[in-house]
């Protein structure tokens, strides 16, 4: 008990590290992102990447949740589970169980890639990649172009912002790396799509 208490409190440390980080990259691109409150959009129809050590977290923020919004979220992963077993495709995506009337339940709990999402990506050979509900006109589509690959000069110029639409380095695999381990004290373990933790311990 002791010992997950000291890595879960190495990950806290690194969370409040990586929300500091985040909050200045979203407000250096206020005049392109578009988040609202009950939008939601970011936590349906996907796989959800989470390590072990983000799934104790997440847990320890659902025992804290009361009965009633408990049972909700109980509900939902049962539902999801039993279509994931169904499921005969390779990439099964769902809503997360943990959305619950728009909102996530267990918000101060949520993992890496949730905190990250909204932001563009900047990949190893320098490109970006957008969020995908920049194709559903909300964050950067004020600035991309028609194929959302690359920022438009043209769109840009027009907004006459200051701000310059940008890529990070917030790649998942970057943020769970080993570098962040040594750097914070802490494993993330093994990796897999949020669900599958649930299928795991729920076999039948």
């Amino acid at each position: 008990m002791e010992f997950i208490d000291i890595a879960l409190k190495n990950y806290e440390t690194y969370l409040k590290f990586l929300d500091s980080k985040l909050k200045k990259f979203f407000e250096s691109q206020k005049p392109f992102i578009f988040c609202q409150k009950g939008c939601a959009k970011c936590c349906k129809k996907a796989q959800f990447p989470y390590s072990l050590l983000e799934m104790k977290y997440l847990l320890t923020g659902f025992v804290l949740l009361d009965k009633e919004t408990q049972q909700k979220v109980e509900n939902n992963l049962q539902e999801i589970v039993n279509k994931r077993k169904k499921y005969k495709g390779k990439k099964f995506k769902y809503d997360c169980p943990f959305l619950v009337d728009d909102k996530c339940s267990v918000y101060k709990y949520r993992g890496v890639i949730c905190r990250t999402f909204g932001l563009m990506t900047q990949t190893l050979d320098g490109k970006i990649k957008s969020p995908f509900c920049s194709a559903l006109g909300l964050n950067y589509s004020n600035v991309l172009n028609s194929k959302k690959t690359n920022i438009s000069v043209r769109k840009y110029k027009k907004l006459g912002v200051k701000e310059e639409p940008l890529g990070f380095n917030i790649s998942y695999k970057y943020l769970t790396s080993e570098d962040y381990e040594r750097s914070f004290n802490l494993m993330f373990g093994d990796k897999k799509p949020l669900i599958e933790w649930f299928i795991e311990n729920n076999p039948k």
